[in-house]
C-alpha cells in the first residue's frame, strides 16, 4: 500500500453455507484511476465491492478506504464515496429534480442538482416523476444520486447491465467526465469491453479468487497471441491437426469448436485451411477477432465471461 492507494483489501473473505464467494482477495486502487473487476456472473464481484462499500462484513481480511477503516470511520467515509448499487430502487412518485435534492440534502458538501441535471444529460427529465424514465435514464440518475456529495471515489456495480448501447455510452462519457475532475471508480463488470474501454487496470475474479490483474494490454499480452481464430469442422480436428501452424500460441477446445491464438491471420488461415483440406474435414464455421481480456478469460478457465 502506498500513499497513493485509496482503496486496499488484504485477505478479503465472505463465505456462505454452501459457497466461498470471496476467498482472499487483495487489491490495491491508486488515486485517480478506473479500477475493474471483471468476471462471470456469481464471481464474487459484487460481495466484494460491497464489502469495500461498507454495506456487507467480512469474514476476515482488512480493509481500508481513504487510509480509514468501516469500524471507526463510517460517518466519514459515508461523507466521502458515492456507491450505485447493481440494482437501485428509488421512489418512483418524485421527479428527478426533487429525488437529487433529497439525496443531495444528505451531505454538507456537493453540487447543485441542477448542474447534476445538465452533467448527467437528465435536465429535459427535470419535472419527470421516476417511475416513467426508461432504464438508461434511471441507471443515470443513479449514479447523479451517488455524485451528489462530489465523492472522493465512485463505486459502480454493473453499472451498465440491462441497457442499450446508446445509454451505456451516455454512462461511459459520465464515468469519464467524473475522473477528468480528479475521481477515483471502481466498477464492477462482465463486459469486457467495458473494462477495456474504462478501466487503467483490471483484477479478473473468478470463485471468488483474483485469478489475473494488470491493465488490459499487459493481461492480453499474456495470450502471447494478438489473434484468435474460432473454427468448426466435421469431422472435428485434434489438436495435431494445428501445432504446425506458423505463429501459433495454443488452443481450447469447446465441444464441436476449437478457438486458437495466433500472431498472423494472413499466415495462419490458410495454413489452417490447408490442414482441414488435407485431413478431408470440411469446414462448418470460421470466425476471426483481435484478442481480448475475454479470450483471457477462456485461456485461463475454459469459460466465457457470460457463462453462468
Amino acid at each position: 500500500m502506498t500513499n497513493n492507494t485509496v482503496v486496499s483489501c488484504r485477505d478479503l473473505r465472505k463465505h456462505y453455507p454452501d459457497v466461498k464467494a470471496v476467498d482472499g482477495i487483495d487489491l490495491d486502487v491508486q488515486a485517480g484511476e478506473c479500477f475493474g473487476l471483471l468476471g462471470p456472473n456469481g464471481a464474487g464481484k459484487t460481495t466484494t465491492i460491497e464489502i469495500l462499500e461498507g454495506l456487507n462484513v467480512p469474514d476476515g481480511g482488512e480493509v481500508r478506504i481513504l487510509g480509514l477503516n468501516w469500524r471507526d470511520n463510517e460517518r466519514e467515509l459515508r461523507e466521502r464515496i458515492g456507491v450505485s448499487l447493481q440494482e437501485t430502487q428509488l421512489a418512483e412518485k418524485l421527479t428527478v429534480y426533487e429525488t437529487l435534492r433529497l439525496f443531495r440534502s444528505f451531505y454538507r458538501n456537493g453540487p447543485d442538482p441542477d448542474d447534476l441535471l445538465q452533467r448527467l444529460s437528465l435536465d429535459e427529465k427535470r419535472n419527470a416523476r421516476v417511475g416513467k424514465l426508461s432504464g438508461g435514464q434511471k441507471q443515470r440518475l443513479a449514479v447523479a444520486c451517488a455524485l451528489v456529495g462530489e465523492p472522493d471515489i465512485l463505486f459502480l456495480d454493473e453499472p451498465t447491465t440491462g441497457l442499450d448501447p446508446q445509454s451505456r455510452l451516455q454512462l461511459w462519457e459520465v464515468v469519464a467526465g467524473y475522473r477528468a475532475r480528479g475521481g477515483t471508480v471502481l466498477l464492477t463488470t462482465h463486459y469486457m469491453e467495458e473494462a477495456e474501454r474504462l478501466c487503467d487496470r483490471v483484477a479478473i475474479i473468478d470463485h471468488g479468487k483474483r485469478i489475473a490483474l494488470g491493465t488490459p494490454r499487459e493481461l492480453i499480452a499474456k495470450l502471447e497471441a494478438t489473434n484468435i481464430i474460432e473454427f468448426e469442422s466435421v469431422p472435428a480436428l485434434d489438436e495435431s491437426a494445428f501445432q504446425s501452424i506458423e505463429g501459433f500460441h495454443g488452443a481450447l477446445r469447446r465441444g464441436t469448436r476449437w478457438q486458437l491464438r495466433v500472431d498472423s491471420l494472413a499466415v495462419a488461415v490458410p495454413q489452417l485451411l490447408s490442414a482441414i483440406e488435407t485431413r478431408e474435414a470440411r469446414l462448418e464455421t470460421l470466425t476471426t477477432h483481435a484478442a481480448t481480456l475475454e479470450d483471457l478469460f477462456v485461456a485461463l478457465t475454459g469459460r466465457e465471461l457470460r457463462d453462468v
